[in-house]
């Protein structure tokens, strides 16, 4: 797991990310990450499942080298994107139960909700990811901000098992993280502190049904949980106990007031 900042070399890198105009805390969590990525091996299966993932490790560190701070954030996003696999390992069976509810085939959510969630996840938070691919983004949010356990729904089996070889690769604790191969569809909400989804479902026909259960049983949490949304589909089935405190268009986060 990351600990606290110990080398000169990541104070360095955050101070030059926090120049392009990131927020500095944003910039300490960036550096946390892109040096981690520099230090670990080879994730399991690369040369199946992350066949370039040697080579754009290859120019982010050059970069870290010789570039600046934003060309350095575009080639991380990058290698981050390539990891999170937008070309995930859906059977025909499930390609078809994604279609049919309207859900993204495990397009990567960016860095953005990994980043700003830091103030929202404490020691004891259970969090959630509706269509979570091979969960990289939840397995990254246990990296940065470890807590009780993270639980991650996807309908693929064999994106869950890459997952699994991502969690040992990145060394997240067995117990922290709960794998959940199931349709979102079919998946309470409750019980949770905070939520990331990428717009697991379509807002109409059995989705609209979701969304509308999904508000149901948060908002009946005596505590509703934090939600972080991309391509938001939810706001408009939330009453006035949520507001949204955070929207760049992309990534639209709630809070209950």
């Amino acid at each position: 797991m990351v600990g606290d900042f110990n080398t000169a070399a990541e104070l360095d890198l955050a101070r030059r990310l926090a120049s392009s105009g990131r927020d500095p805390g944003e910039a300490d969590r960036l550096a946390r990450l892109i040096l981690l990525f520099l230090i670990l091996p080879d994730p399991p299966g690369a040369a199946t499942n992350f066949p370039r993932f040697a080579d754009l490790r290859s120019t982010v560190e050059n970069l870290i080298v010789s570039g600046d701070g934003e060309a350095l954030e575009d080639a991380f996003l990058e290698l981050y994107a390539h990891l999170h696999m937008n070309e995930a390992p859906y059977t025909s069976e499930e390609r078809r139960r994604l279609d049919e509810a309207g859900g993204y085939w495990n397009h990567a959510g960016g860095l953005a909700p990994i980043l700003k969630a830091g103030p929202w996840i404490g020691p004891e938070t259970v969090s959630a990811d509706f269509g979570a691919g091979n969960g990289l983004q939840g397995l990254l949010l246990q990296v940065l901000y470890p807590h009780r356990r993270t639980v991650q729904i996807e309908i693929s089996e064999r994106a869950a098992a890459i997952g699994k070889g991502l969690q040992e690769w990145l060394r997240v604790p067995e117990e922290r993280i709960e794998w959940r191969v199931a349709d979102v569809l079919e998946t309470s909400a409750a019980s949770y502190d905070f939520i990331y989804l990428y717009r697991p479902v379509r807002p109409e026909g059995p989705g609209r049904d979701f969304y509308t259960r999904f508000a149901r049983e948060i908002e009946a949490e005596t505590v509703p949980p934090i939600i972080f949304s991309i391509a938001d589909c939810l706001r408009e089935f939330l009453s006035d106990r949520y507001e949204v405190f955070y929207s760049d268009g992309h990534l639209t986060c709630f809070k209950p007031r």
